[in-house]
């Protein structure tokens, strides 16, 4: 009954995916505007997706997947563009974009490809798939690593050239960009920012209301916060694990977030989070708080292009909060896994790690000597091998839903 239950909703899930790509398709800035129709997998006993066209020998099309917020899909067509039109690939392969917005897309891309290998679908559109770290976790849950197909330095020569590695699947997925939760501060309010996370709370409690970070699971920044700051308390092998037995240990950390609660930014004489990564950015950039932590590559990109100010700068303290590598993976149903595998090569050469770079602030996961990195050198300090990665699968749901109930009512009490 259990696995009947499962399957009627990962097929409830992928038709709402279909129905939800089928509306923001016709939007300038939700759908896949370089992409073909975003094809999504009906379990046993619903329309299948549509199967693709068998690629000629060493060409035809690749259909890539990603989700994201809208500066992954503007990232992506400037790379497809890049791949079909200048790359040692144009004219060989062509490249499409399968684009759901972050939110619902994000459950319809995974739950999707899961009913299509759980139907037993074969030649399917899954060429290449986009996986962010929890992503990737639940996936590998659902269907397992034997899914994708093992990637080697043969299928891609650019593979040696970096040096980071996936925690889940590594032989599976390929590493292509990096980015990772800081500590953002106004240089002119804090000239020697903390460096270790007692450092930090020892300068909440000199500077009370300076500090905030955003509610969890409205942006990546105030999850990593939260969840870094319990799972310190926790062996270090729990941080990529999705076993319900961690849920039961994560006591002291709840009891440490609500001892720094006092010390958070304050609006009308109570505690107030932001929603949002932009929401703690923006007090910031408005002198509202002098710390918080955030995304390096945001932080950075916005700094670029003059919207927040120059003193805004960017450290990391120890321990950590989380980074995270964005890995591609090839589909064993996909109709194209040689044309998969050259996009993935693009993907670690110099010239889209500069694309990255310039229009995204990503961290490059190569050798950065032939790169400009003009207004970017913070990247340049930020060590992608010693990236905390955090990847706990559903326990983020079940993290979240206890800090609603035990922190977030602790904001409505006057200072």
């Amino acid at each position: 009954m259990r696995m009947k239950r499962i399957g009627a909703m990962l097929l409830a899930c992928t038709l709402l995916g279909a129905t939800l790509a089928s509306c923001t398709g016709a939007e300038s800035s939700g759908g896949a505007t370089t992409a073909a129709s975003t094809t999504t997998a009906a379990a046993e006993g619903g329309s299948e997706a549509t199967p693709a066209e068998p690629a000629a020998e060493g060409g035809g099309t690749v259909h890539i997947w990603a989700t994201g917020s809208d500066n992954v899909r503007q990232i992506f067509e400037t790379l497809i563009n890049e791949f079909n039109t200048n790359s040692e690939y144009a004219g060989q392969y062509t490249a499409v974009l399968n684009f759901q917005p972050s939110g619902t897309g994000q459950a319809a891309m995974t739950d999707g490809l899961a009913a299509a290998y759980q139907a037993g679908q074969e030649n399917t559109e899954y060429d290449l798939v986009d996986f962010s770290g929890d992503d990737l976790s639940k996936i590998i849950a659902l269907v397992g690593e034997d899914s994708f197909l093992p990637l080697d330095d043969t299928m891609i020569p650019n593979r040696g050239n970096v040096a980071a590695k996936s925690s889940v699947a590594p032989d599976r997925v390929q590493p292509y960009r990096g980015t990772t939760v800081i500590l953002a501060y106004d240089s002119e309010k804090v000239p020697e920012p903390p460096k270790t996370l007692d450092e930090l709370v020892a300068w909440m409690e000199a500077n009370p209301g300076r500090f905030v970070y955003n509610v969890p699971g409205t942006g990546g920044a105030g999850d990593s916060f939260v969840r870094t700051s319990v799972y310190n308390y926790l062996p270090e092998e729990a941080i990529t694990s999705a076993d319900e037995q961690w849920v039961e240990q994560w006591d002291e950390g709840f009891e440490f977030l609500k001892s720094i609660n006092p010390y958070m930014y304050s609006s009308g004489g109570s505690i107030v989070y932001p929603n949002k990564n932009q929401g703690s950015l923006d007090l910031l950039n408005q002198g509202e708080i002098d710390m918080c932590p955030n995304w390096a590559d945001m932080v950075l990109s916005q700094r670029a292009s003059g919207e927040l100010r120059e003193s805004i700068k960017i450290t990391q303290i120890d321990p950590s909060f989380t980074g995270s590598l964005q890995t591609l993976a090839i589909p064993t149903i996909g109709s194209n896994p040689e044309g998969a595998a050259a996009f993935i090569n693009f993907m670690i050469t110099p010239e889209a790690q500069q694309i990255m770079v310039q229009q995204m602030a990503a961290i490059p996961l190569i050798d950065t000597s032939s790169m400009d990195m003009s207004g970017y050198e913070d990247l340049q300090g930020l060590d992608v091998s010693n990236f905390r990665i955090m990847s706990i699968g559903n326990l983020g749901t079940t993290f979240n839903e206890r800090w609603d109930n035990e922190i977030a009512p602790l904001a409505s009490i006057p200072e």
